[in-house]
Parts: structure tokens; C-alpha cells; sequence
């Protein structure tokens, strides 16, 4: 099937409903979560969706190309995570600072005195960084990493694109890294 710009709305939603479920099983099987298999999965009916519309050219083989598409999207997917994993030498200490902050915080195997003093000065520090960050990074933060709602969902409730959302996260996860550095440091070595 041949699939362009005259095509219609119609055809390609049948395509994606058609496509769905076996594209979702090769993508899921191809990488390690779940959420990375949901977003190169929208990714590649995004592309789809762009290519038809914008007339980039017409699609012969659908089947083939929405494979070659997720195929390159997982490639590409593992090159960004490979990077990402990379540390640089002065944040490598940095990028733990809210892992093992969210240790003390939520890690309640055998509380003593000692861990509840660290959780209190923590706690203490995380409000006092979070009230510093812009209302929307703040948000975003709070809702996915402290409440732990589905990222899809706060983006819709927040009534922003998914992007907007991880975005502000980010920055926030960003800021929140070096303005706790300092306390995570001093508790480190204690």
C-alpha cells in the first residue's frame, strides 16, 4: 500500500491502529522500559504523520518503512542513553545527589537517630531548593519524583506537551543537583 499526502487522515489512523500492536511488541522487545518503548513508538507514527502531511514523499512499503523507522529510533534511543551514561569527572559525584538523597529520604529499613536527623535536614534542604525553582520546574519535579504520577498524566493535568514537561524536569532535577551538592558533600563524609 501507497501511502501520501492524498492518502487522507483516515488511511494513516487505520495504519497506526492496523500497525500497533506488533510494531509496540518489536520495539518492546528491543529496549530495556517500557516508556521508551511508548515514546519511540510515538515518535515513529509522528514521523509517519509529518511525512504524509508535509509531502515529504509517498510511502510504498508502509510495513517496511514503519520498521526501518522504530529501528533507527532504538539506535538512536541507545546512543542517547549511552551518552547520558557517560559521566564528566566533575558532576560524577553530583549526578548521585538525589540518588542517594532519595535513599534517606524514603529508605525506612531501620531508622535510627541518626538517619532521622540526615532525613530531616534533607527534607529540610529540598523545600528550601524547590521554593528557589520557577513554579512550573517546581511542579513538574514534585508531581513526577515526589508524588510518582505518570509523567503522560502530569503532562495532561498541566495541560502541556510531554516534552514541555520532561523539559522542566530536567531543569529542575539540573538545579536541584548542584544547589544540594554542598549537603550531600557534608553528609557524605560523615
Amino acid at each position: 500500500m501507497e501511502v501520501n499526502e492524498h492518502t487522507g487522515k483516515a488511511n494513516v489512523e487505520q495504519l497506526v491502529k492496523e500497525h500497533q500492536p506488533r510494531l509496540k511488541s518489536f520495539i518492546r522487545k528491543r529496549v530495556a522500559n517500557s516508556e521508551d518503548a511508548e515514546d519511540i513508538l510515538q515518535d515513529v507514527f509522528y514521523q509517519l504523520i509529518k511525512t504524509v502531511e508535509n509531502n515529504i514523499s509517498p510511502i510504498e512499503q508502509v510495513t517496511a518503512w514503519l520498521y526501518r523507522v522504530a529501528r533507527n529510533a532504538i539506535i538512536n534511543k541507545g546512543r542517547k542513553k549511552r551518552e547520558e551514561a557517560l559521566p564528566a569527572s566533575r558532576y560524577d559525584d553530583e549526578g548521585n545527589v538525589l540518588e542517594a538523597f532519595s535513599e534517606i529520604l524514603f529508605n525506612d529499613d531501620d531508622p535510627t537517630p541518626e538517619t532521622e536527623y540526615m532525613r530531616s535536614l534533607v527534607w529540610k534542604e529540598l523545600e528550601a531548593a524547590l521554593s528557589e525553582l520557577p513554579q512550573e520546574q517546581r511542579e513538574a519535579f514534585e508531581l513526577t519524583e515526589l508524588e510518582g504520577l505518570p509523567v503522560k498524566e502530569v503532562a495532561k493535568t498541566m495541560d502541556v506537551p510531554l516534552n514541555t514537561l520532561l523539559s522542566r524536569k530536567h531543569y529542575a532535577v539540573k538545579y536541584l543537583r548542584t544547589r544540594l551538592y554542598g549537603l550531600y558533600k557534608d553528609l557524605m563524609e560523615y
